[in-house]
């Protein structure tokens, strides 16, 4: 194995080669983040690591501006994992096809979560990754299409059950597990 090769296989990240969104190639770190062997994730789509297609449509257009303008994206995101757990990750892209963005970009994915797989229903995902984002309740549910309101809910529900009281101690618990 060259040193090329080697690097990318012993990465200390989840490393992910994709054209238009389909798992090109990738290292085993991102295979065993998200459970899978190396060789069942390549020629995938990315919509595996989603609930729904509506969710995995969702992550692409809160990302695609931003590599349009900037050619790069990151965030806090939670990935779904074979066994149907749920990972919090940093995630990174950048493009390499600043015209069409998604058509080849290299993207990054390391946890931050050290504890068992947490599992989060779809909207609860949606509102952690908001706020991971730094967004408000309000600019949530302008992103969703939902009201102010069942954002709050949705942030209650996830304080009682981590037993936070803000989202600052919600991230930080889904962060050290």
């Amino acid at each position: 194995m060259d040193w090329d090769q080697l690097a990318f296989e012993a990465a200390p990240v989840g490393i992910v080669m994709a054209e238009q969104r389909v798992i090109r190639a990738c290292n085993q770190g991102f295979a065993r983040l998200v459970g899978y062997e190396k060789e069942a994730l390549v020629g995938q789509s990315f919509r595996l690591l989603y609930d729904s297609t509506e969710e995995f449509e969702q992550v692409r257009d809160i990302g695609l501006k931003p590599l349009m303008q900037d050619h790069a994206y990151s965030d806090e995101r939670m990935v779904r994992r074979r066994d149907g757990g749920q990972v919090w990750c940093r995630f990174r892209a950048q493009t390499l096809t600043p015209d069409d963005p998604l058509a080849r970009l290299v993207m990054t994915f390391a946890a931050i979560h050290d504890g068992p797989p947490v599992s989060l229903s779809v909207r609860e995902r949606q509102v952690v990754g908001g706020l991971g984002r730094g967004l408000t309740s309000k600019e949530i549910a302008r992103e969703l299409g939902l009201s102010p309101r069942t954002i709050e809910d949705v942030r209650a529900r996830l304080h009682k059950r981590f037993q936070v009281k803000n989202a600052t101690e919600l991230l930080a618990r889904l962060t050290i597990g």
